[in-house]
Formats: C-alpha cells, structure tokens, sequence
C-alpha cells in the first residue's frame, strides 16, 4: 500500500497555502530553524487575526538548501497542482534566480534575503536590503570614523558576492579609497590559507565579508587565529546572531555588520517580538537575528499584498502593490518599485552580541 499524500498536495479552498523556502542543509543551515520558526509565527498571528480572504494561512516547507534547479523544480511542481498559491523565504540570489522564472508570474514570490539589487522579474517582491542602502553608508560611515581606505573582498562564488563586490569597488572610489584584491570561494569552503595570505600580502585595514552562514563562521574562526584582526576590520553584510554565536567570542573583534535589523535594537516593535517569540517558542529557540526574522518579514508582507488586491491572482496583486504597508519587528514598511524601504542600521560584534552603532 503507498503512503499517503502529504496534507500540502491536498488542494483545500478553505486555504491560502504558501511554500516556505529556507536551507534546510548547506552553509546557510544553521540559520534555517530561525527562519522556519519566525514564519511559523507570522501565520499564526495572521490566521488569529482571521487568516487571508477569511482563509488559514498554511506554511509548506520547502529546502532552500538544495541545488538551485531542485528548489525551483519542487516549487513549480506544487504550484503547478494548486498546492500552493505564493512562495516566500529567505535563500540565495542563485535559489532566487532559477526560482522566479519559473513561479512568479503564477503566484506572487516575495524574497526576503539582502541580495544583490536589480530584480525586476514581474510578481517578485523583495523585503530585503541591497548595497545601495546597506553597504555604501556603511563603507563611507566606517571610512570617515575608522580611517579606512583600502579594502579587500573575500567571498563565496556565485552571483550576490560578486555583483555585490563590483558595487564596493564604485564605492570605496567614490568615499577615496580603493579594493585592493578580491578572492571567492565555493560554497561549503573550510580551507581559507590562500586567501588570509593574500589579504596580509595587500596592506588591507578593512576586510569586506560576502560569505554565507557557516562559511563566514569558520573565516572569522581562521581570521582571529591568523592575528589580522589585529590590523583590519571586517564589515559583513550578512552576519546575524546565530553567526556571531557560532564564531565564538574570540573570533569577533573589530566585526561589523549592517543590515535592517539587530536583536539588540531597542525598539517598541522590537521588544514585542522578541516577547511573542519567547512566549510561543520558549527561551531555548534559536537566537533571533535578521536572516531568520526576515522569514517574518516575507509572510507578513505576502499576507498584506494578497489581502490588498482581494485576490489571488498575481497581475491584481502587482497593480496594487505600491499601496501595501504593513506592520512588523522593523517597524511600519511599505512597497516602492516592489522593494521594501526600511531603516538600515551599522552595529559592531561585542563579543557574541552587536552593539547598534547608527542609523544609515
């Protein structure tokens, strides 16, 4: 006898069914729990509130893990069986680009990883942030306040790293500086010799981190052990809690990160979500931090569209789409060109937490 369906290949009108994309397996997989469980408590919120169209919400996990043609494979599957009516998580540009080819003029997509800017795929929606509000402020706040001038980019191989390390060399010209070398790894790299002795050979004073999840663990792993923490900073724009705690304490020094939010931020949003999150998931869960919020971010948002066009379908959803605000840890966000605008913040590593520097 074969095993039954699972319950999300079960077409069920009374539901608004989205597919959750997060790593489930890779570098970027320690923080998917993070993701899984911040998504979790968006739908429950939404659905308390009377679900979308008067219908529950329902997550359908989906790896974001796997190679970029598998991911976007399963999720055109289901939403070719009406299993699913929209898609959101939070993965790499490569998922991304594979993925919303093939969905998102079926159902609406909404991104929620900082990426590389200049999506314009129609029924493509972005919470995330991009280099021109991220990393530009943050180069020129760290050059004016840290003396940096020269800057040397390390990150992994595919197409945020490198498009994002084209952006850094316009900035660090246009703030009087320069990159003085840039080095990319695979993912799942562990082996960083040639790179550090690149890096020490340039007179770098900052380092530029384009490295996903537990690639840039083992780098700062590696970078302290080498002593050039002593002689350059880093600045990342993807590094969270969960990362640093991985790092180790030792591992962290003269780190900075930049991104639209901290668990340390000290706001009245802020502090309801962390309360909500602790009271549903216990103090135990993993650490909160903006990768993994950003999965709340994406449910939140994909809610507000769908329930702003009073429809399903993806062409009413775009047409309405700039006049889409919702609520969230980040504060009050809206749409413009289907990117969300939000508040950038620079924070440095304090051992296993970030201390919020600015506001960019």
């Amino acid at each position: 006898m074969s095993a039954p369906a699972p319950p999300w290949l079960t077409v069920d009108r009374a539901v608004v069914s989205i597919a959750l994309v997060y790593p489930m397996r890779g570098p970027a997989g320690m923080f998917g729990p993070t993701c899984e469980l911040c998504a979790q408590l968006a739908a429950e919120e939404i659905n308390r509130c009377g679900g979308v169209l008067g219908r529950e919400v329902r997550l359908v996990p989906v790896d974001g893990g796997a190679p970029p043609a598998e991911v976007a494979a399963e999720v055109e599957a289901l939403v070719s069986v009406g299993a699913v009516q929209g898609v959101t998580g939070w993965h790499i540009s490569s998922v991304r680009q594979a993925l919303a080819p093939r969905v998102a003029h079926r159902v609406p997509y909404v991104y929620t990883a900082l990426y590389e800017g200049g999506e314009r795929t129609e029924g493509v929606f972005l919470t995330s942030e991009t280099p021109d509000a991220q990393l530009w402020p943050a180069m020129r706040l760290l050059a004016a306040e840290q003396g940096v001038r020269r800057w040397f980019v390390v990150g992994n191989d595919y197409v945020w790293p490198r498009r994002t390390s084209r952006a850094a060399q316009r900035y660090a010209l246009r703030g009087g500086g320069q990159v003085v070398g840039r080095h990319f790894l695979p993912l799942d790299a562990h082996d960083f010799t040639e790179v550090l002795r690149r890096i020490e050979h340039s007179d770098a004073d900052a380092v530029l981190m384009l490295l996903v999840g537990a690639d840039a663990v083992r780098f700062n792993r590696a970078f302290a052990r080498s002593g050039l923490d002593q002689r350059c900073l880093r600045l990342s724009t993807l590094m969270d809690e969960n990362m640093l705690l991985a790092s180790g304490a030792g591992a962290t020094r003269r780190l900075y990160s930049t991104a639209g939010f901290f668990a340390g931020l000290v706001t009245q949003e802020n502090l309801d979500f962390h309360g909500e999150f602790a009271r549903r998931f216990g103090v135990e869960a993993p650490p909160l931090g903006s990768l993994g919020e950003s999965c709340y971010e994406g449910v939140m948002l994909l809610a507000a569209l769908i329930g702003q066009a009073r429809t399903l379908d993806v062409r009413a959803i775009e047409t309405a789409a700039d006049t889409v605000a919702y609520h969230g840890p980040r504060g009050r966000l809206r749409l413009r060109q289907r990117h969300v605008r939000q508040r950038i913040y620079l924070a440095e590593a304090d051992g296993l937490d970030f201390t919020v520097l600015a506001q960019l």
